[in-house]
């Protein structure tokens, strides 16, 4: 057998989102090319600790065991939520493919939409960003930090533990849950998370010849629209530790991206809007955080402060 017919070995974490969404990956790349590619299942630290997300010291919790298995030639490719990549790159890792961003909202799971539900109603997220712009919005229900799958986080709501989660709406699409969905919230109500909905490509930089192969699926738009949320992320990370959300969209001519810093009591924000020629991406992002910082970002987390 000739190394050009043999399988490419795509690396995914083996929670039921996570392989649904590489073997979507996967499947694009075999109808557009015929390259036949198989899922070798990744157990990382982030899917078999019991702490808190954000107590895992967040991004990258989920990456590292998935970048190792590239590193050791275990894998050839692997594929990542988006957000969950640090944003100080690797050069080691070459981000390959950023394919065409799924919806990036937020979405409340439960039996009735967010204005509707009874003070004291229990909502739970993993997320300090989502709790701090929800609770701006309705400070009288009780957040509850929850983690888990998809399926375990809507258990609890099936089960009458909580009243409602929220979750990304691309996950929910993903794994064909979308009927449970009472609500989706708009980038007006809730900013998303740096590089929500979109999927992260990696493999090794000094593989030429599949950084172009898997090139074939990346999305220009998508590529500058997360650029630009990610190093508003990475500015604001410096100087800090306030949950953050962004969201940019180029269409086709401008840039335009809107993030925000909130306090995590929900009492305090910065929000800021800015827009610009899609190749300043990062540029932008920078330009919009200074702004945010002079604007006092970094103060937001008062007593919170780490």
């Amino acid at each position: 057998m000739t190394p050009r017919t043999e399988p490419l070995r795509l690396g995914t974490r083996r929670s039921l989102m996570a392989t649904t969404q590489s073997q979507m990956v996967a499947d694009s790349y075999t109808e557009r090319t015929g390259r036949a590619i198989e899922l070798v299942g990744v157990t990382t630290f982030g899917d078999v600790s019991k702490a808190h997300l954000a107590t895992l010291g967040g991004t990258g919790v989920f990456v590292s065991a998935l970048r190792d298995k590239l590193i050791e030639g275990e894998v050839d490719f692997a594929v990542h939520s988006l957000k969950d990549l640090p944003t100080k790159p690797d050069p080691r890792i070459a981000l390959a493919a950023l394919p065409t961003r799924h919806d990036h909202r937020d979405a409340l799971v439960g039996r009735r939409a967010f204005a509707e539900l009874p003070a004291g109603a229990k909502v739970g997220t993993g997320s300090p960003r989502r709790v701090a712009m929800l609770r701006a919005m309705r400070p009288d229900l009780e957040y509850v930090a929850i983690r888990g799958n998809a399926d375990t986080r809507i258990g609890k709501v099936t089960s009458g533990e909580l009243d409602a989660v929220v979750l990304a709406s691309a996950g929910l699409t993903r794994i064909g849950r979308t009927a449970e969905i009472a609500q989706i919230f708009e980038v007006e109500e809730l900013l998303p998370a740096p590089g929500q909905g979109s999927l992260a490509v990696e493999c090794l930089a000094d593989r030429d010849d599949l950084v172009a192969f898997l090139g074939q699926l990346d999305d220009p738009r998508t590529r500058s629209a997360v650029a630009a949320e990610r190093s508003v992320l990475a500015a604001l990370e410096a100087g800090c530790s306030a949950p953050v959300g962004a969201f940019a969209l180029d269409d086709g001519h401008t840039l335009n991206l809107t993030a925000a810093v909130v306090a995590i009591d929900g009492a305090l924000a910065v929000r800021k809007s800015t827009a610009g020629s899609p190749s300043e991406a990062e540029d932008l992002g920078r330009r919009l955080a200074a702004e945010m910082l002079h604007e006092g970002a970094d103060r937001l987390m008062g007593e919170h402060s780490h």
